[in-house]
């Protein structure tokens, strides 16, 4: 399977043998590096939690994890060292000093590396490579 939709596996339930726990909120993202740290996930209880991302087996419908205690309390430790996809999204992508759009979604690797930007430019989308690529601006909602 190739990289996926970071805004699809958004879309997909957190489950332990097929029983939901939650459901993914945002995706943290390596402050340095185009890289996925993990999920934040609200869970049934209505509290988030962190699930690392080697931890969840993708799944095509769900996010699969073989244990709860995977799902770790500690949201703020780690949004404090990191970015959040959802801050991200609608930012402005500059690529080998062009704006080349703003920024809809990210295509995610297996292994948790982002191996494109997706962007929108003039009403059309279109992929980035990582290599150079920053967000220079996150447009106000």
């Amino acid at each position: 399977m190739g990289p996926r939709s970071a805004t699809h596996l958004l879309h997909l339930p957190v489950q332990l043998h097929g029983i939901r726990l939650g459901r993914p909120v945002d995706l943290l993202l390596d402050p340095a590096a185009w890289r996925v740290l993990g999920f934040v996930v609200l869970c049934g209880d209505e509290v988030e939690r962190f699930l690392v991302y080697p931890a969840a087996d993708q799944q095509e419908d769900e996010l699969a994890v073989q244990s709860a205690l995977l799902l770790l309390e500690d949201v703020d430790f780690y949004r404090g060292r990191s970015r959040s996809l959802r801050s991200l999204l609608g930012g402005s992508v500059v690529s080998e000093g062009h704006e080349t759009g703003e920024l809809r979604d990210l295509l995610v690797g297996r292994d948790g590396n982002v191996e494109a930007l997706v962007v929108e430019l003039d009403d059309a989308v279109h992929a980035v490579a990582v290599a150079g690529a920053r967000i220079a601006s996150v447009s106000a909602a």
